[in-house]
């Protein structure tokens, strides 16, 4: 079957590409773009108005498959992930049993290709079941197809052990990606140490703990040569750090948090735990620092840290809640609300960041609308205000912080392979 977008402004960053037009999909496949297109029997959606832009790619989601089903599995959180827009995500590898062989990567594989709605790639773990003593399958799991190294959840706290990772990851032409806070400053905080904190008299993780863990591990990579990825940044001075390392020549890339760009710790103040997520949401500085960051391209991509927990899990008060909260249906919204406009990000930096960037970090032949390759689409809006109803989500962690909140921007139209597998809020497998 034929699909036929008409009149939508196409934005194609990877092509320098901001234009109305038509895009035809014909067998999967993007087989033409551009103006007053017509295809005889094709499905037509009229996309005026609207943005046609490359599948939008979250390079950090956990969606919990195996193991953790009560949280969240293939099929629902690649449902999530459809109503949200994105047409592939990567999803962590501290699932139970940890995904450090390449049994398991190929066994996941296929169980994602079986009952996933969206295309789904796995990070192999960096150590044994993520105890930082023995370093996992790298090569195997790099020849099975991983799309990077990452010990997430847990700081890899020997530098000895993070200097081999870097080693070994860089001859499989991967990236190690760095869940970056020292312990030893955090272990007993809840939210960010600053100003808010004191006054509610919460123990907090300060950001000096993040910019230590940046700070050793970009030094790694300048003596190893290999690819540091750092994780959900959120303080100002690991920005700092990664601008200058990147202006070095050092292979320092670094993702940001759709949630971290909207929201800060004032939030915190009625310790609801739907706002309670590692690493903590900041204060404005650290906020408006984190968008600087975007603009000027310290910043590599926008991810949604998608961590769905069953809701009587999260459901507990401030001080016992997990960190965490299922993300993937509300970043594009949240990103467009609180990124995008004047002083901000251009709507091609948005697209940029959330589909073209991220592809080229994972090496996919993807990110990009152009005749012949895989027609994975994503049609939004960037006008249309909706308030947030959890009830209605896809994913099965029915917890998140922007609830009750009315965004402007939406995903319209999520096609994967030339399928049509979201429609107007309605995911349609």
């Amino acid at each position: 079957m034929s699909l036929l977008i008409k009149h939508g402004t196409v934005v194609n960053p990877a092509k320098g590409q901001h234009e109305i037009a038509d895009v035809l999909v014909e067998n999967g496949k993007i087989a033409a773009i551009g103006k007053d297109l017509s295809k005889e029997g094709a499905q037509v959606y009229d996309a005026t108005g609207l943005i046609v832009a490359p599948g939008l790619i979250d390079i950090h989601t956990h969606l919990r498959e195996p193991g953790q089903e009560a949280k969240e599995d293939f099929h629902s959180g690649t449902q999530a992930a459809a109503a949200g827009g994105f047409t592939r995500v990567a999803t962590m590898a501290n699932t139970k049993p940890v995904v450090d062989n390449a049994a398991l990567v190929r066994g996941l594989q296929k169980q994602a290709e079986l009952t996933g709605v969206v295309k789904v790639e796995f990070m192999g773990a960096v150590s044994k079941n993520l105890e930082g003593k023995e370093l996992a399958e790298l090569g195997d799991m790099a020849e099975a197809g991983v799309v990077g190294f990452s010990d997430d959840g847990h700081y890899v706290e020997s530098a000895a052990f993070m200097r081999r990772a870097l080693e070994y990851s860089q001859m499989f032409n991967r990236m190690v990606i760095d869940h970056a806070e020292e312990t030893t400053l955090t272990k007993h905080g809840h939210m960010h140490e600053g100003f808010v904190s004191y006054e509610l008299g919460v123990a907090g993780r300060p950001a000096v703990a993040e910019d230590m863990a940046v700070a050793r591990d970009i030094m790694l990579a300048d003596m190893t040569g290999g690819h540091i990825h750092i994780a959900h940044v959120s303080s100002k001075n690991t920005v700092d750090l990664v601008r200058e390392a990147k202006a070095k020549g050092i292979q320092v890339t670094c993702e940001v948090t759709s949630q971290h760009l909207s929201l800060t710790d004032e939030y915190l103040r009625e310790y609801n735990p739907a706002f309670k997520m590692a690493p903590p949401i900041r204060s404005e500085d650290h906020r408006q620092a984190l968008l600087e960051g975007l603009k000027d391209g310290t910043i590599d991509c926008i991810i949604t840290d998608h961590a769905p927990h069953a809701y009587e899990d999260k459901d507990h008060e401030f001080y016992c809640a997990p960190n965490g909260f299922s993300g993937l249906e509300t970043s594009l919204a949240a990103v467009i609300t609180n990124a995008y406009g004047p002083d901000k990000l251009s709507i091609d930096e948005v697209v940029y960041h959330m589909s073209t960037r991220p592809a080229e970090l994972l090496h996919l032949d993807a990110g990009v609308l152009e005749v012949g390759k895989d027609a994975d689409i994503t049609v939004f809006s960037t006008e249309e205000t909706w308030v947030v109803d959890r009830n209605q989500f896809y994913t099965k962690g029915k917890m998140s912080p922007f609830d009750g909140m009315t965004l402007t921007g939406r995903a319209k139209l999520t096609v994967v392979n030339g399928e049509v597998v979201m429609k107007e809020g309605e995911v349609l497998r």
